[in-house]
């Protein structure tokens, strides 16, 4: 007898259990949340955002089914869910445990159109419960309006290309007299561009960019420079730390988790025989290759003149140069997977007061590279001067010499007036005439041979803060013959002059 009653009560328990686990309440508006507002990060015009998350609390000692989760704008929002892994805008009887937690995902795709038009936010709730008794989470999220270039597709299926040798890639060559977007060759600063594939300025034709622009690109997209075509951007000093008169080429995700992430699109690329291209007051960021340099137009002046620009977390190289022609004032490189700038097969390099810093995550980069090739004439290095600049980044040897050549005149460079890091512990450097600090390529240079010596005190290097500060080993240290422009601040340079792009501040 006491056997069937215990084999009774552990039948009732069994029961018991299995009503709490599995019986569900309808929730009665005591959900919390993890936050009252979601805030999902600027967004283009019938661009998709990314996904974010929203956590959901059942905190009391009941199990719960909510009647319904849904969307305030019902199937008409332009907000996507997702509950349960399951997709949608309206769900029913959603359990959640006792004590448990689950997750809702959000995603929007709207047109600037449906954005409220006095400040371009597009709105909506999510709600939780049944009617007259809903708890609400907000949904906000800004709509930036843009012009979209990409290539065009035709009837037949197939979209526009651009030959690139005897290949093509996904890309178009802009046009004066675009039904949409009207002159596609000069963008001006009214609403961001975004451009997908490879954007290219056809022969004799000059790309003009004003001050204030901002240009997006998508993943595996950039700018070609063609042949004989220019490329000419006109940015201005900012007043506000907004930088509204600087030309921007960064990715075309907008949330702040992607503002420095390296490699989100491609390169701007000067193409052989690309000629008269200037560049002042242009931040580039999160490229694969910042500037692509392939040759040059065979004349005797630079095919790209460079001023007051900034190229940060790039993928592999800052500015990748092969037999380029090119002169620079106030650049300035950080961040790079590979080098910050590559003078590669020769060519004709003049840079003035720039910064070339390297402190990417891992040790194995540089800041300068540079090469002859093969050594043949065709590939010689007519000239690499670099005169009052930094070159200096979290590895010990910043500098790197690849000489195939024997012929002393195919081989020039000179460094003046620089402060360099390169700390040569073992000495395996010694006997190679390129670092010969001492001999007829350097001039007045500061060489940081040691660990912690001759620092060039940037404010914060991983976060692309490259302004020198007061302790700084180039405070002071600049040949002011070179010193005859202002920085890249627009501060002007007071005798004694500084290293560097920029004029040393004190650090608050």
């Amino acid at each position: 007898m006491r056997h069937y009653i215990y084999i009774l009560a552990i039948t009732l328990i069994a029961l018991v259990s299995c009503r709490n686990d599995f019986d569900f309440e309808p929730s009665t508006g005591n959900l919390s949340f993890s936050r009252d507002t979601v805030y999902l990060d600027t967004v283009f015009t019938n661009i998709g955002s990314s996904t974010y998350t929203l956590k959901v609390y059942n905190r009391s000692d009941k199990n719960i089914a909510i009647p319904k989760i849904e969307l305030g704008k019902g199937e008409n929002s332009n907000y996507r869910l997702m509950v349960d892994g399951i997709p949608g805008k309206t769900f029913q009887n959603v359990e959640l445990l006792a004590k448990d937690s689950m997750f809702v995902f959000i995603e929007v795709t709207s047109d600037i159109s449906e954005a409220n038009p006095t400040d371009f936010l597009y709105t909506d709730q999510i709600l939780f419960g049944d009617s007259g008794n809903f708890q609400k989470v907000e949904l906000v999220t800004l709509i930036q309006d843009a012009y979209f270039l990409y290539p065009q597709r035709f009837g037949n299926g197939t979209t526009e290309t651009l030959p690139i040798g005897e290949d093509e890639i996904y890309g178009f060559f802009l046009d004066e007299t675009d039904p949409v977007n009207g002159n596609e060759l000069h963008w001006n600063n009214s609403k961001p561009y975004v451009i997908y594939g490879y954007a290219a300025v056809p022969s004799t034709k000059t790309l003009i960019v004003d001050a204030g622009a901002r240009v997006h690109f998508h993943a595996e997209s950039g700018l070609i420079v063609a042949n004989n075509a220019s490329l000419q951007i006109n940015g201005t000093y900012s007043n506000t730390e907004e930088l509204e008169n600087e030309v921007i080429f960064e990715g075309d995700r907008l949330e702040p988790g992607f503002a420095d992430v390296p490699g989100q699109w491609g390169t701007i690329w000067f193409s052989q025989g690309s000629t008269n291209n200037t560049i002042s007051n242009l931040t580039v960021k999160n490229a694969t290759v910042g500037l692509f340099v392939t040759g040059n137009d065979g004349t005797a002046t630079p095919t790209i003149d460079i001023q007051n620009t900034q190229i940060y977390n790039c993928s592999n190289v800052g500015i990748l140069a092969r037999t380029g022609n090119m002169t620079g004032r106030n650049v300035v490189i950080n961040n790079c997977g590979e080098t910050a700038l590559s003078c590669s097969f020769g060519g004709s390099y003049d840079f003035t007061h720039c910064t070339f810093a390297n402190y990417w995550a891992t040790p194995s980069q540089y800041c300068i590279m540079i090469d002859d090739y093969d050594g043949s004439p065709e590939y010689a290095l007519t000239q690499a001067n670099f005169k009052n600049c930094i070159v200096y980044g979290s590895t010990n040897q910043s500098l790197y010499f690849s000489r195939y050549g024997t012929n002393d005149a195919n081989y020039n460079f000179l460094f003046d007036s620089c402060l360099i890091k390169f700390i040569d512990s073992s000495n395996q450097f010694g006997n190679i005439a390129e670092y010969q600090f001492d001999g007829s390529h350097y001039s007045n240079c500061i060489i940081a041979e040691i660990y912690n010596s001759n620092l060039p005190d940037f404010k914060d290097p991983d976060n692309n803060e490259m302004i020198i500060g007061d302790n700084s080993a180039a405070k002071g240290a600049a040949n002011t013959t070179y010193s005859t422009f202002n920085d890249i601040l627009n501060n002007p340079r007071i005798s004694p002059t500084d290293i560097g792009a920029y004029n040393f501040i004190i650090f608050e």
